[in-house]
């Protein structure tokens, strides 16, 4: 199955509505976090993560900073927000239905943000 199964807008409003699907608590620990919708991994994050650059379908989403953790009030202001990124294409490759990827952004987007409250891969819930 091919990407443009589900458009972007529509993929872009499954994010929206994982989000909104979050417990207010943690909406709002989530004030200086960029959420964003990319196409593609693309080969740097691919390389720091040990994966190989055309095998990109492993890797669904990604965070990118400290977690609220590490943060600290010494901490410099003026910095760049912290990233979650979530994978367009990797997932519509995963999936076969639309229930599928709604499931699977759901999934995606609460493991990137669990990333953010400074849980490991091994943290979190399966």
């Amino acid at each position: 199955m091919t990407r443009s199964w589900l458009s972007r807008k529509a993929f872009e409003s499954l994010v929206q509505e994982a989000l909104k699907g979050l417990p207010h608590e943690f909406r709002q620990c989530l004030k200086n976090v960029a959420i964003e919708i990319e196409e593609e991994p693309n080969n740097q994050a691919l390389r720091a993560l040990g994966i190989a650059d055309d095998d990109p379908d492993e890797l669904l989403g990604l965070y990118v900073g400290r977690s609220i953790q590490g943060h600290s009030f010494f901490d410099a202001g003026g910095e760049l927000p912290d990233r979650v990124y979530i994978y367009r294409g990797p997932i519509l490759r995963a999936c076969g239905t639309k229930a599928d990827v709604i499931r699977e952004v759901q999934d995606t987007v609460v493991h990137e943000i669990g990333h953010h409250f400074g849980l490991s891969d091994e943290d979190m819930p399966v």
